[in-house]
């Protein structure tokens, strides 16, 4: 990892700059089969699987079974089982929380408006296939699509893996289909045959994946959010232990070599003494190629003061980011762009990954300044509603007469001037 002993505020642009992905080129292979499946739709789906994957998927079917996903439940241990019931568990109730009751103000006398929140009628979760099966965003992502009361609730991934496939019916996915892909993204945003069209898209994966949603995106159909490859900071002082921290530095540097990694620190032997223990403990990563390229590429700055080092934390906008100093929580306090942040030597992000509660479907590549993560919010829609009484109509009436006549529009007026001319 390299160390940037006390830049100046005038190079943090510089340093802090994610790496530049090559979005045209990629758009560009990714079209042709957003219109093919649109196009052609099923059959546009088993080719595409036989030219990108190898697949037959006419001997199996685009849908797994009802039997299917009851089998996988055999295949995983108890222990594992346990594990995922009790995150699914944490998420639920933490999710659950964020429901909130209809309220209705009256913003005068006889003038009553409230928002009530509806769920989405039908979402679409994808999970990547890769190296790493991801059935812990199968709860991140249906667990509060559930909750919300999205009517239909789909699911497309390549991988079979069981604990995938258990998630899935543990949350109560409606459907699951065997697509991977930009052409999984393309079946769920324009509908086939055999896929519904959703309304929404949520969920992570590869350049391409990614180029498909923000492509259908410019096309009407909603995503989660702009997506880049996985990210944390750690802000760590002398009260740090560092080799906690150079084990949360690489349990994100494990995702791929494109991953982020920024280590901020008062503390000149705390960063020497984390770089020196990257190392032993890259020795024991079964994915440490992988991470030692994520790490090659990743630095650890310097700074003089507590002050400086939250102001660049916020000019970095962090998808995760670790507090590892003293008055954690008060420091947290003074953090304005984070997706999620973790407090203390003890809570590492792998917590908010799986099982705290917490969503770990989160805002990268800087978008934390403007974005939240996935919430129960993610999946409904707010609907305002108002009602306006005799009263209402006699006081604010004249309100609006004055305000739509100075814009010039009449129509508008005269829609209030007619109620309160029946009025009299």
């Amino acid at each position: 990892m390299q160390i940037i002993a006390f830049p100046s505020r005038a190079e943090w642009p510089a340093l802090l700059a994610r790496p530049v992905q090559a979005t045209d080129t990629i758009e560009k292979a990714v079209a042709p089969i957003l219109a093919q499946v649109r196009a052609e739709g099923d059959a546009a789906l088993y080719e595409l699987a036989m030219r990108f994957d190898k697949i037959d998927l006419r001997e199996s079917g685009l849908a797994l079974s009802a039997a299917e996903l009851d089998a996988a439940e055999s295949q995983l241990s108890d222990e594992l089982k346990a594990a995922i019931q009790q995150a699914y568990a944490n998420i639920r109730t933490f999710h659950e929380a964020q429901k909130q009751p209809v309220q209705k103000i009256q913003t005068m006398p006889g003038v009553t408006c409230w928002r009530r929140s509806v769920g989405i009628e039908k979402v679409g979760l994808y999970i990547p296939g890769g190296t790493a099966p991801l059935f812990s965003t199968v709860l991140m992502l249906g667990i509060p699509a559930r909750l919300a009361g999205c009517r239909e609730v789909i699911l497309c991934t390549p991988s079979n893996h069981p604990a995938i496939l258990y998630a899935a019916k543990l949350v109560g996915v409606t459907k699951v289909f065997r697509l991977g892909g930009a052409q999984a993204i393309a079946a769920m945003a324009y509908g086939t045959e055999t896929v519904p069209q959703v309304y929404k898209i949520f969920g992570p994966g590869n350049q391409y994946v990614t180029a498909a949603k923000m492509l259908v995106a410019k096309e009407g159909v909603a995503i989660d959010m702009p997506a880049g490859p996985s990210e944390v900071a750690v802000y760590a002082d002398d009260s740090a232990i560092p080799v906690f921290v150079a084990a949360d530095l690489l349990s994100q540097a494990e995702h791929g070599v494109d991953s982020q990694v920024l280590l901020v620190s008062t503390s000149r032997k705390l960063v020497q003494t984390v770089n020196l223990t990257l190392t032993t403990q890259l020795e024991h990563l079964p994915r440490r190629d992988m991470a030692a390229k994520a790490i090659e590429n990743s630095k650890a700055i310097l700074v003089e003061t507590e002050d400086e080092a939250i102001d660049l934390l916020n000019a970095y906008a962090a998808e995760h980011l670790i507090l590892s100093v003293e008055e954690a929580e008060v420091v947290a306090e003074r953090i304005t762009n984070a997706g999620s942040i973790f407090l203390g030597n003890y809570t590492p992000e792998s917590a908010g990954d799986y099982a705290s509660g917490t969503n770990h479907t989160l805002p990268t590549n800087g978008f934390a300044r403007a974005y939240s993560g996935v919430s129960l919010d993610s999946f409904v829609k707010k609907i305002t509603v108002q009602h306006i009484s005799e009263e209402g109509i006699r006081t604010l009436g004249p309100t609006i007469e004055a305000m739509a006549e100075a814009e010039s529009l009449h129509g508008h007026k005269k829609a209030v001037s007619l109620r309160l001319s029946s009025l009299h």
